[in-house]
């Protein structure tokens, strides 16, 4: 195998695949990236076996063949060359080694035969459509800060991608929680997707997938099984397995009868929230929120290490009432606002708290309070 790249080519498509690569390896195939030239292109693939990715760069190839060398090690190699370099690589299959040269830097890296490779299997796609991929971006974006990091409950480790119903008919929706707080985004369903199964997309996988949807005009094949799911762009194909678990019936736990309306400047709350809770325990992090007629006070009143409050003008005309929230929950879902305002919708001090962007009802955020 031989062909010539582009640096920023061969570095764009390596260090896609290397991310995907488990820093800790017990099969030392896992740790390496197979790359396969052909005709006048080179794919680089690489696999934790539950995602692979596939990124495939143009090159100028003299000798077809594959071979797979260190992910991570490729990666930095190539990062450190200099900007516009034409790069080199080379194996003759004897050697067992990879020959990498760049002007006058050359490189020699042990390989793995390629058949050792695990590719993953091929699965039947029940559901096959095209999204934008801002419209993907802002679904998974905005979700994915409610993803569970408890081991215990797996099926709370992702991001629930599936179609359901709302006001104006079918939506394509993304939903996370951990149980404190919960996510739920909507966005117009493709032609092609009413029969998507509903699948939870691992928490890695949402990762990777962020790194596919930077180009505002690509539009994103998406193919959806019962076990796995897959992203495609023209250059890169992410496959993942999903989640094999139940998502709870996250529709109970969206308040529908909360009256009590807020209405903040969003940018101007989350400064607030963060000065504040400057002073608390880093262990409870609850920030109480005092509300009166057009006027909210934040306040935080930790014994051990001081107190803290600040006032903001806002527009609330209800009965007084006072809640407490973890400081981090707020800041996060206050951050996730795109509009100038956010609207927080309140019921009592114990029960779940509804934020919104204006009124706009595509983007839905619950919060669960804390006793202060």
């Amino acid at each position: 195998m031989k062909f010539s790249i582009e640096r920023a080519a061969l570095l764009k498509a390596v260090a896609q695949a290397q991310s995907v690569v488990e820093r800790r390896n017990t099969i030392p195939i896992l740790a390496n990236v197979l790359i396969e030239a052909e005709g006048d292109t080179v794919q680089f693939r690489a696999t934790d076996l539950d995602i692979e990715v596939v990124d495939r760069a143009p090159a100028k190839v003299e000798r077809a063949g594959a071979t797979t060398v260190a992910a991570v090690t490729l990666n930095e190699i190539v990062r450190k060359l200099p900007d516009g370099a034409l790069v080199t690589l080379s194996e003759d299959g004897a050697s067992g080694r990879l020959s990498i040269e760049a002007g006058r830097s050359n490189f020699s890296l042990a390989t793995l035969p390629k058949e050792d490779f695990p590719v993953m299997a091929s699965s039947e796609y029940a559901a096959n459509f095209s999204a934008p991929a801002p419209v993907l971006r802002r679904l998974f974006d905005k979700s994915k800060f409610a993803i569970s990091t408890e081991e215990t409950r797996y099926y709370l480790n992702g991001v629930y991608f599936h179609i359901a119903e709302s006001d104006g008919g079918k939506v394509l929706r993304c939903v996370a929680t951990d149980g404190h707080r919960l996510a739920r985004i909507d966005a117009d369903m493709p032609s092609g997707a009413a029969d998507m199964a509903g699948v939870i997309v691992p928490r890695k996988t949402v990762g990777e997938l962020r790194k596919l949807l930077d180009d505002d005009d690509m539009q994103i094949a998406v193919s959806v099984s019962e076990t796995k799911i897959r992203f495609a762009t023209p250059d890169i194909m992410l496959t993942s397995k999903v989640i094999d678990g139940t998502f709870p019936d996250y529709t109970r736990v969206i308040p529908q009868g909360n009256t009590r309306k807020l209405e903040v400047d969003a940018s101007e709350f989350a400064r607030a929230v963060d000065r504040v809770a400057t002073v608390s325990s880093e262990r409870s992090r609850a920030v109480k929120l005092s509300l009166d007629e057009d006027r909210l006070i934040l306040s935080v009143n930790a014994p051990d290490s001081g107190a803290a409050e600040e006032e903001l003008a806002v527009a609330y005309s209800d009965e007084r009432l006072e809640i407490g929230f973890n400081a981090k929950y707020l800041l996060e879902i206050a951050s996730q606002v795109d509009r100038e305002n956010a609207v927080f919708m309140f019921n009592s001090s114990g029960d779940p708290t509804l934020m919104r962007e204006g009124n706009d009802m595509s983007a839905v955020y619950v919060v669960m309070p804390m006793r202060v």
